[in-house]
C-alpha cells in the first residue's frame, strides 16, 4: 500500500501519523538510549582517566632492589616454616593432653 494512501486513511480514522524517528528521539525510548550512552561515554572518559593517573603513580613507585627483595623473601619463607612448626607443636600437644586424656577418661568410665 502507498505511503499517501496510509496518509489518507489515517486522516479520515483522526490517526494522527507519528514518524517513527521521532519516536524513537523524543520519546522514552529515546531518552533510555540517551542516559545509557552518556552513560557509557562518562564510564570511558572515567577509565582513560584512571589509567592515566595508574600510570602517573606508577613513575613515582620506589621499586626495591635486588638485595631487598631477596632478604624479604628469605624473611617471609622462615617465618612461614617457623609458624608452621609452632601450630604443629600446639596441635600435637591438644590431641595429647585434651583429647587423648578426655577419650582414654571415658572408655575406662566404660
Amino acid at each position: 500500500m502507498p505511503s499517501d494512501k496510509k496518509d489518507n486513511m489515517a486522516e479520515e480514522v483522526g490517526v494522527r501519523r507519528v514518524e517513527s524517528s521521532s519516536l524513537w528521539q523524543n520519546g522514552a525510548v529515546g531518552r533510555i538510549l540517551k542516559r545509557f550512552a552518556d552513560a557509557a561515554k562518562g564510564a570511558w572518559e572515567h577509565t582513560g582517566k584512571y589509567a592515566a593517573e595508574v600510570k602517573m603513580e606508577t613513575k613515582r613507585v620506589t621499586w626495591p632492589g635486588m638485595q631487598e627483595v631477596y632478604g624479604t623473601t628469605v624473611m617471609v619463607v622462615l617465618t612461614t616454616f617457623l609458624f608452621g612448626i609452632y601450630f604443629w607443636l600446639c596441635d600435637d600437644l591438644f590431641q595429647y593432653s585434651i583429647v587423648k586424656r578426655l577419650l582414654g577418661y571415658l572408655m575406662h568410665r566404660v
